[in-house]
Formats: C-alpha cells, structure tokens, sequence
C-alpha cells in the first residue's frame, strides 16, 4: 500500500473522485492527517481524461458556469487561475430532421415545431422555474406532466419530453419538476442577455486533478490508489478498521466515505442491513460517451439536442466548438452522449457496437459527415453517472453523519435538487467537512441547491 507510513490517520477517505480529494484538502489544510483510499489507478472519477491529439481531455464531457463560486475559488487556490477560460457557446435542437440554433429569443420565435401560442408560454415558464419556483413545492409534481399542462403541447413535445426521455430512460415519467427547478436555475444564471458563457480549463481538468493532488502532496496526504478496500470491521456499530485485499489494514478517528450510494452499501450490508436497505433506495442511471476525433467538424453548434425519437443518443457536444481546434492539433472533437437505465440494452452492449450504433446516425443530422473524417473514436462507460430522483426524493436522501459512530457519508446524492458538476461536488465536499467538526466558511458560496439536504 504505497503511501502509507501509519495506520492511524485522523481521518481517512474512501474515493477518490473531486468529492473525496476536496474533502482530504480541504481537512488537510486545518492539519489533519489524511488518507484517500481509491479502487482504482487514477484519482478524479468523472472527471479522469485520456490523451486525444497530442494533450488531454475528459471521458465525460465537462464545462462550467459563471456562477461557479466554489470552482472558482478552488482554482484560484491552486492557483491555475491563468488557464481559466469562458467563452460564449452555442445551442442548438434537431427537431423534425431539421437542425434550429436555439440560443436567444430570435431563435426560439424561428423554432417552427413550437406554434406562437407555446412559444410564449415556454419563455414563461422558464422564467418561472428559474427565478421563482421553490422545489420543495414541486417534489411531488412530475416534471413531463407539468410541462404538457403548462408549457404547450408543442412544446412540451418538441423539448421537454425527448430530453426528459433521453436523460432518464425509462425512468422519466417519475422525474420530479423539483429536478426541473434546479437545472434551470443552474443554467439561467450562466445566460447574460440570452447569451451563455461557459467555462473550461485549457489543457482539461487534469490541469486541476494535478494541481489539487500535488497540494495534498505537500499537505502530507496519503494517497493511496489501486487500494481494494474488501471489508469495514465493526465494534459495537463503530468502526474499528478497514481491511484491504492486500491484507493491509487502516485505522482512524473518523471515516469519510464518498462512493455512489449502491457500492457504500455493500459495505455496511452485515452490520446494519436496515440502513443498507434505505441507501439502495437510491438507484442510478449510467452513461456512455463516443468520443470522435476528426479532420472537420459536424457544425457550428456546441451542444446539440436531438429531439426527434429513435436515436441512439441525445446530445451531440462539439468540443472545438467550445475550445479551439488548435489545442487538439487542428483536429476537431466532438461527443456522442447518452444516459441509459441498468435494465436497458445498452448498459451490456460492447463498446465497439456502442460505437458502430452511434456513429452509423450521424449522417441523418449531418448531410456531410462521412466516417473517413474519423481518425480516431474511443468510448467510455459509467453505471454510476447520477442517482435517479423521483417524487420525494429529499426523502431519500440520508445524513452526510451515518448512525455508525465517527462514519459518514457525501455522495452524488446530495447534489438533489440542484444538477451534477464540479463546482456542486466542491460545495458537498466543504459541507461534509463542516458537519465533520471543521471549519469551511472561507470556501465562497454561490446560489447552488447541492448540500442543503442532510447536512
């Protein structure tokens, strides 16, 4: 187990993704002695990269928001600030076989699948969530039955249902607007005169992985990957150590563990299978991305949303779109997105057939495209890409403090009612470490809904 000197820390974390290596830094910088245990070879999570044309780039498609107090802050102190970019994107919506840009009010009243009467009432109702609707008013209200009932029919049937059904399969009809309230909160306060500006950091996240991971370094951290914890020994419903399948074992005063809610429970089945149980409430959807490096693009748009049925994905993300081609050797990237259920084909379907599927569509939306533009295509897979939220999902949701003594627990979850994203982790991560006896108020916080719900 490289890394580690001494059994006893005060306290260790188990994951490694942007949630758990923020928790370690951020404990790490009031003096505590800290490990961060992960499975797998590289820390980060979704946010690990691979190399594309000479520099790195995500497996999962990654921007942020202007709003994004914590993310800001966090590069800021590790100070990478100079590699922060934002820039206006683009939008668009394949409907009807036709591809509308779909940015500003010009846009939306050139958008023939809505009729006049819907369009006005999709730019109120979209006001309405972003600016005025609660959530904990709309727990219990299905995001696809509001917007049939009060965004138009056209509407509801041109946008909001082929979104909802590519982001939640089957799954959809029990989205509650709540989620709804959330997203467009996030996304409206990105929007500037109708404008969005977006953010990344040139030469990708791992800029920030690296960053991060070398703050630890310096902080004493142990890092310790390709560490298989098997089991939590329990004393009385208190921890006494985690094993590992080395046959190595850790101890310390407190445990954070960061891991989707399914795989915590596994470790807590045998001694408190009650408690076992209310996690696995909670279920999660995957998701798979074809990443497709070529010599031209597919279009002007940066994210593309594909609103017509049959398809085998639901957003096409022009990367160089976004970040100019000339960071990727003149070559431009682009990802192929979609969100499946555990029960659906996909989810066992190999990745060179994931990759056939997908790329064999891509000339319906794009008359030009042919295959030999592709140099290279790599595909990537997660089961764990978000919790599924239904009616009442705050319910659910349990305390970051377990009732296993010195145990606790942040993960995805938590992010409810507010959607998934780095700049969300980090507000979990500071709020984990707050219920956890620390002191994180010099972390900024911005308008985010995450970790308002068992913290």
């Amino acid at each position: 187990m490289n890394g580690a000197d001494n059994n006893q820390y005060d306290l260790i974390v188990v994951g490694g993704g942007i949630t758990g290596l923020v928790s370690a830094y951020l404990a790490s910088k009031e003096g505590k002695k800290v490990a961060v245990v992960e499975n797998s070879n590289n820390f980060g999570g979704l946010l690990n990269t691979f190399e594309i044309a000479g520099t790195k780039l995500e497996y999962f498609y990654h921007h942020f928001f202007t709003h994004d107090a914590e993310l800001n802050w966090l590069i800021k102190e590790l100070e990478i600030d100079d590699k922060l970019i934002y820039r206006l994107t683009t939008m668009g919506v394949f409907r009807n076989r036709k591809i509308y840009p779909f940015n500003n009010i010009t846009d939306l009243f050139k958008f023939k699948p809505i009729n006049w009467v819907d369009k006005i009432k999709f730019g109120l109702t979209s006001m309405y969530l972003g600016k005025l609707a609660t959530w904990k008013n709309n727990e219990n209200i299905g995001a696809k039955t509001w917007f049939e009932k009060w965004s138009g029919k056209s509407t509801a049937q041109s946008l909001w249902t082929p979104m909802l059904n590519i982001k939640f399969g089957p799954y959809a009809p029990i989205v509650p607007l709540a989620w709804m309230v959330g997203r467009m909160r996030q996304r409206l306060g990105s929007r500037k005169k109708g404008d969005e500006r977006l953010g990344y950091l040139e030469g990708s996240l791992q800029i920030m992985l690296d960053a991060l991971l070398e703050a630890m370094k310096k902080n004493n951290v142990s890092l310790l990957n390709n560490t298989h914890l098997e089991k939590i020994e329990f004393d009385n419903k208190e921890i006494k150590q985690l094993h590992f399948k080395d046959g190595s074992n850790l101890h310390a005063k407190k445990y954070l563990f960061t891991l989707p809610s399914c795989y915590f429970a596994s470790f807590i089945q045998n001694e408190m299978p009650e408690y076992a149980a209310a996690i696995n409430e909670i279920k999660y959807f995957g998701a798979v991305c074809v990443v497709l490096e070529m010599t031209q693009k597919l279009s002007d748009i940066y994210w593309l949303n594909i609103a017509d049925d049959g398809y085998p994905f639901g957003g096409v993300i022009e990367h160089t779109n976004f970040v100019s081609p000339d960071n990727y050797q003149g070559r431009h990237i682009a990802y192929l997105s979609r969100y499946f259920a555990h029960e659906e084909d996909l989810a066992k379907m190999p990745n060179e057939e994931i990759k056939t599927l997908m790329i064999s569509r891509l000339k319906d939306i794009y008359p030009d495209f042919e295959e030999a533009f592709i140099i290279n295509s790599f595909v990537f897979k997660t089961m764990t890409a978000a919790p599924v939220c239904d009616f009442n999902f705050s319910e659910k949701i349990l305390n970051c403090q377990t009732p296993i003594k010195n145990l606790y627990m942040a993960n995805m979850s938590h992010v409810y009612p507010d959607e998934r994203g780095v700049n969300n982790s980090i507000r979990i991560a500071a709020e984990a470490c707050r219920v956890m006896g620390m002191d994180t108020d010099y972390v900024p916080k911005n308008k985010s809904m995450s970790a308002t719900i068992g913290f």
